[in-house]
């Protein structure tokens, strides 16, 4: 893909690419200035660096690598148009470095950046400002970077903090997740108990590092934004002072005391009025039951933003995905579940047959390993925006491969929920049904790449029923599905 016609003539013939959600939150922080002295995305040695230091190669401390995945073809480009997901370009790559990550075996550049626009995607983003843009304080600062709701303790501990040291309080959303519109809206609702703070969503979504890099990484942007100080649950370990860009400060233990009803310093509690605080998995329950959420625990406004974020599993979003060989009997039992869900009424069915898809969103793709990729990410990205929706998507395509399954869900899962059903039914079944002649003509060699015969099928470990139509009927395989469904608190008894 090339660059839009809309650049300078310079830039008009270079390659484009979107990254991936993590390092497009990398690349507009870097553009904004919030990674601080981080130019462009980081090579190899650099990497390492930080990867087993937590230093760049110059010394300087930094907590986690920076870097951009491409396609193989885009590292024969010494530039590349970097795009938001709408297309839109933002900045242009200088290709300083082109290596591939020893761990994971990705292609990755390395380079300084060139900004062509601010980024203007994604959700509350008038309020998203560049660290330059922020007025000057007068005083201490204290940062609150979370991607978690703020309920009654972590508010009076805020505050405590904030008192103590006569600081501002610098709210940031740490945006890039399933919820981030609930949880900014919980967090502007809050500020009003929380004097002298200001909102400001800011795109850090959570990427797979250790607890104390993480805190590591948010005390950096905060102080890019002007923060004397980051609130933490605890201290980095094995950290110096001087990896740490600004002071962390850890709030006293709170705990709801039940005689007097409010929540304040633990020490300042008897033990025997101590009440135990709403932990998440029972918050999780009473969310998945559509049960209201203590007054005591949280804000009404908050509480309101959570049952957005995690409505009832009765009411929510869900993906019933089928994966088995052709002729398994995946279609069949779809279809047969989609029947007895629109039947009993109460829910919205979409079914995604892997036959009428391949026809209706995927005409043109072939049965290579990345037509077929496409074709799952296609079923995976319509079925994520029905469970948004809070529909029932049912989709039944083979799905050969282990990792693109994998995606699948972690799309659908932003959203709500996921159940992987594994139709198992022997090959052999499958080839002796052959209703469509398909292995047949793949034994004689006139398709190539099919699943079972000439492609492997991987088959999934972390299926959450596991049926084999050659044992069961279509209406016991059903059943099956819906008892899965219906002990989850999906769908109600019949």
């Amino acid at each position: 893909m090339t660059a839009e016609a809309g650049l300078p003539d310079t830039l008009r013939d270079l390659p484009a690419w979107t990254p991936e959600p993590v390092e497009l939150a990398d690349l507009e922080l870097i553009l904004a200035g919030a990674y601080g002295h981080l130019k462009g995305f980081l090579g190899s040695y650099d990497t390492a660096m930080v990867t087993a230091g937590g230093r760049l190669a110059d010394g300087t401390p930094w907590p986690v690598p920076v870097t951009l995945s491409v396609p193989k073809e885009l590292t024969e480009h010494d530039r590349i148009v970097l795009q938001d997901p709408e297309g839109v370009p933002l900045a242009v790559l200088t290709v300083d470095e082109r290596w591939q990550d020893p761990t994971s075996g990705d292609q990755r550049l390395a380079g300084p950046l060139e900004a062509l626009r601010a980024p203007a995607h994604g959700p509350f983003h008038a309020m998203r400002r560049r660290p330059d843009e922020m007025e000057p304080a007068d005083g201490p600062v204290l940062a609150v970077a979370t991607r978690d709701f703020l309920h009654r303790r972590q508010l009076g501990q805020i505050r405590q903090v904030a008192e103590r040291l006569g600081a501002r309080i610098l709210l940031m959303p740490l945006i890039g997740g399933g919820h981030d519109e609930s949880l900014v809206r919980a967090l502007l609702a809050v500020r009003r108990e929380l004097p002298d703070s200001v909102v400001v969503p800011v795109p850090l979504p959570a990427r797979e590092t250790d607890a104390d890099r993480d805190v590591l990484l948010r005390a950096h942007v905060a102080a890019a934004y002007g923060a004397t100080h980051l609130l933490a649950e605890h201290e980095v370990a094995e950290h110096g002072v001087e990896d740490v860009p600004i002071p962390i400060a850890v709030p006293e233990p709170w705990a709801y005391d039940a005689d007097v009803e409010v929540w304040r310093p633990v020490a300042r509690i008897e033990p025997d009025h101590v009440q135990a605080e709403l932990g998440p998995e029972r918050l999780g329950e009473l969310l998945d039951a559509g049960e209201p959420v203590p007054d005591w625990f949280t804000p009404p406004a908050v509480a309101a933003e959570l049952a957005v974020a995690r409505p009832p599993k009765r009411s929510r979003g869900i993906t019933v995905f089928f994966t088995g060989l052709s002729g398994s009997g995946k279609s069949t039992v779809a279809r047969g579940l989609a029947d007895a869900l629109i039947e009993r009424g109460g829910r919205t069915v979409t079914l995604l047959d892997g036959d009428v898809v391949r026809r209706m969103l995927s005409a043109g793709l072939t049965f290579s390993r990345p037509d077929r990729d496409l074709n799952i990410r296609r079923i995976g990205f319509v079925a994520a925006e029905i469970t948004r929706h809070g529909g029932v998507a049912i989709c039944a395509p083979i799905a050969p491969y282990a990792a693109t399954r994998a995606e699948v869900r972690r799309m659908v899962a932003a959203h709500g929920d996921f159940v992987l059903v594994h139709v198992a039914t022997p090959l052999e079944e499958c080839e002796r049904r052959d209703r469509k002649g398909l292995y047949a003509k793949a034994r004689a060699g006139l398709i190539p790449e099919f699943t079972g015969i000439s492609d492997p099928y991987e088959e999934p470990d972390d299926a959450d029923l596991v049926i084999d139509t050659a044992r069961l009927t279509p209406d016991e395989a059903v059943d099956r599905v819906l008892d899965v469904l219906t002990e989850g608190d999906w769908i109600r008894p019949a």
